[in-house]
């Protein structure tokens, strides 16, 4: 296999038509075996049976695969990848938290990977990279190069073609808020982890974006008298904690950090999320925004949350998650009721003698 660029269709990988599967092969040798080809199957959870026959569908993947495309293609593409590199190197961070080699990994929906420019290759050996959108793994590399072997497979988030089982480490970050059966992701990403395995992911929730939301809504109110959802809806912390545990994770840790970043003005903001490839793709939005609309908006925008400076914040809730792919050898709650001290005693800790409470 070619050293710089390889293709191969994987027609029999079980990905549909919509997820694409070429594999572009960059300082990696040979194809790992949780790539090559076997018939489409369903994961056996029920959680994942379950999920995807619940799941609605509320985003439009194959308007968000053209906006991945079409902000990958700019040529002043990097200038909007701030937001990604810092929550990357956070993602990566977490990863040196835990102290084991990691021979493959697999970043899912993360296209040329702000995580691995982090990494190195005492922590992981091989990485898979993964996304919707061709353009977007196949565009210019970095520009911080990495010791990591890596291979690059287009793949929906929703529809990973790979084998159970294959991956030591599973990362993710600033994509799976935008899957239409997020449980099902979640399962999908616990199936092809071994046994415990790990996944590390970041992605946007809680209150993000809160500013925009409701600058837009309360300008189309006043000028066309309703409004449509201009910025996706996000899930919670408390919400993905228990999509996580209904996947199959074990030993759960979440986490939100909030990143505040400031604009000139309303428009930048806007113009800042279409170069990042994250503009809303919900089936439910309206096609265009009128100009009147728009400027009332950043006017409203300004007054509600403007800075002294003049500029204006937008806040990004990023909730992080940890969930180990269960094992025999992992560390196992104790028996409810076998607990040898009460936390109404702890009071006595600084007691001489362990003397009675006056």
């Amino acid at each position: 296999m070619s050293s710089r660029v390889c293709w191969k269709l994987l027609q029999d990988a079980g990905a549909p038509p919509t997820a694409l599967s070429w594999i572009c092969a960059s300082s990696c040798h040979r194809v790992p075996a949780c790539l090559r080809p076997e018939p489409r199957r369903r994961l056996s959870s029920s959680s994942s049976s379950s999920s995807s026959s619940s799941s609605m569908n509320v985003f439009n993947r194959a308007m968000k695969r053209r906006q991945k495309d079409w902000a990958a293609s700019l040529q002043e593409r990097h200038q909007y990848d701030y937001l990604r590199e810092e929550v990357g190197a956070r993602v990566a961070d977490r990863v040196y938290d835990i102290a084991r080699t990691f021979p493959l990994a697999l970043d899912v929906g993360g296209g040329k990977s702000h995580i691995i420019e982090h990494l190195n290759a005492d922590v992981v050996q091989r990485l898979v990279l993964t996304d919707v959108s061709r353009q977007t793994l196949v565009g210019p590399q970095p520009e911080k190069q990495t010791e990591v072997s890596t291979l690059s497979v287009q793949a929906d988030e929703e529809f990973l073609p790979f084998r159970e089982n294959s991956f030591d480490l599973v990362l993710s970050s600033l994509t799976l808020h935008w899957t239409n059966d997020l449980p099902g992701a979640l399962s999908q990403i616990c199936g092809v982890l071994k046994p415990d395995g790990v996944f590390i992911g970041a992605m946007v929730g809680g209150e993000t974006l809160y500013e925009l939301r409701c600058s837009l809504q309360l300008a189309e109110t006043e000028r066309e008298g309703g409004f449509s959802p201009r910025v996706s809806p996000y899930t919670s912390m408390s919400q993905l904690g228990n999509l996580l545990s209904r996947a199959g994770f074990s030993m759960l840790t979440v986490d939100v950090d909030e990143v505040q970043i400031h604009y000139p003005g309303m428009m930048e903001l806007m113009m800042d999320l279409q170069g990042m490839g994250e503009s809303n793709c919900a089936w439910n939005r309206r096609s265009m925004l009128h100009r009147d609309t728009m400027l009332a908006a950043a006017a409203v925008y300004k007054e509600m949350y403007g800075n002294e400076d003049g500029s204006v914040p937008a806040t990004f809730d990023i909730i992080y998650m940890i969930g180990w792919k269960p094992h025999e050898s992992q560390a196992k709650p104790a028996r409810r009721g076998s607990a040898t001290a009460s936390f109404g005693d702890l009071w006595k800790v600084d007691q001489p003698g362990g003397s009675q409470k006056p």
